[in-house]
């Protein structure tokens, strides 16, 4: 079993698992490796060291500050933003960030009814009482969506990466 580390243009980092290295590059020529949070099929591999287990060792100690003040690389400090720079990149959050969000919106897919394009019609009925209100989730336009906000139905507009709506293999 090969596992990779790969990324996507979005410099999303994901890790990969493939029976060989042929099956990982036929796999990605055929479009059938993607990323699971933006779902780009542009995917490239990253240096990676192999993992070796040679036996039982102490946990490492928590990384100490350093003498400077700053926290040890990794830290959440690292993607803080000040209200006038740019909006913050997800490709810059932390691999643990992604991770959670990938489990955020795969319990949003759980516990939804997918309604397509169907969106803005079920959730006026359901506003207006002609069906029975539940968790939907589809698409909208934009247009829509506003219109929904100003009928005073709320709306939450949601990118769902494609993968968290499909069976993870």
């Amino acid at each position: 079993m090969k596992v990779l580390d790969l990324q996507c243009r979005q410099a999303h980092v994901f890790e990969g698992w493939f029976g060989s290295e042929g099956d990982f590059q036929d796999q990605l020529q055929r479009g059938l490796v993607q990323c699971p949070l933006c779902a780009d099929d542009h995917i490239e591999k990253r240096l990676s060291a192999p993992r070796l287990n040679l036996g039982a060792r102490e946990p490492a100690a928590p990384a100490a500050p350093s003498p400077h003040g700053s926290e040890p690389s990794g830290a959440l400090s690292t993607v803080a933003r000040s209200p006038s720079q740019a909006p913050l990149d997800a490709s810059m959050l932390p691999p643990a960030m992604q991770a959670a969000w990938l489990d955020i919106a795969r319990k949003i897919v759980a516990s939804t009814e997918d309604v397509g394009g169907r969106f803005a019609e079920e959730a006026r009925r359901m506003h207006h009482g002609e069906v029975q209100e539940r968790a939907i989730r589809g698409q909208a336009t934009a247009e829509e969506a506003v219109e929904l906000l100003e009928e005073g139905i709320a709306v939450l507009p949601l990118a769902l990466p494609a993968a968290v709506k499909e069976t993870l293999q």
